[in-house]
């Protein structure tokens, strides 16, 4: 047993992303969540992973969110990052405003391209990052607006349209992945209290379900301890996934 919150069970799942990537930059760029689980990996079962506080610098020792970095192991300038970028050695945690069954994502724009309804941020990184190295997501809301069956734009692509790898979709709810014969999106997990017919009617399209659903894992007692003493004494965890 564990008293673990809901964003706590989702950090860890956010950590887990990373697991087996060794020594390659965590670019976990969607929230505090996914930010506070690449830099648990790295605390625990990663330790050659690569992160940054936010800026160009590479943090030598665990890093309080919203903090900058007291022990430093080098300097990424934007160059090296793009050079990292273009070769294969960064894993991105993106946070899609809509993601399709095969992984293609919007964050540019909500409605038709020529007279969009919402403007958002442009592809940004997505193509490159999609194309070129391993991608991950984390939705804080799991919802038929974000899962949907057709995205609007196309700003990163998924497996169907030639992604390096789209790795898996940690959300407020459990943990979706595309390890399928033909790589559409199944769920791996469901958080401790969530049920499968729950997320299956926040999708909007229809999900590879398991006949066997387990539990995403929950946080060992030393994660939980990181956490809250070390990684995010704050709570800024509870402001995406509340308790």
């Amino acid at each position: 047993m564990t008293d673990a919150s809901r964003a706590e069970v989702c950090a860890v799942a956010c950590a887990e992303l990373f697991r087996g990537d060794g020594e390659i930059v965590a670019a976990a760029v969607a929230g505090f969540v996914p930010m506070l689980g690449s830099r648990l990996a790295r605390a625990t079962f990663e330790p050659d992973l690569l992160t940054t506080d936010g800026g160009p610098v590479l943090s030598a020792g665990p890093t309080p969110l919203g903090s900058s970095a007291t022990e430093i192991e080098g300097w990424l300038t934007f160059r090296d990052h793009l050079w990292l970028v273009l070769n294969g050695r960064r894993h991105v945690v993106m946070g899609p405003s809509q993601i399709d069954l095969f992984g293609n994502m919007n964050i540019s724009a909500i409605g038709d391209w020529a007279r969009p309804s919402r403007q958002l941020l442009g592809s940004r990184g997505g193509p490159g990052n999609t194309r070129l190295n391993p991608t991950s997501y984390w939705v804080p809301r799991h919802s038929t607006r974000v899962f949907t069956e057709k995205v609007d734009f196309v700003s990163g692509v998924g497996w169907d349209r030639g992604a390096h790898e789209v790795r898996a979709v940690v959300t407020n709810l459990g943990v979706l992945d595309f390890a399928t014969p033909d790589r559409r999106m199944r769920l791996r997990t469901v958080h401790p209290g969530v049920r499968v017919d729950e997320v299956a009617a926040a999708t909007g399209f229809e999900l590879a379900i398991p006949d066997e659903v387990p539990e995403t894992r929950l946080p060992t007692p030393e994660e939980l301890r990181i956490m809250r003493e070390v990684l995010d004494p704050k709570g800024l965890r509870d402001r995406e996934v509340p308790a």
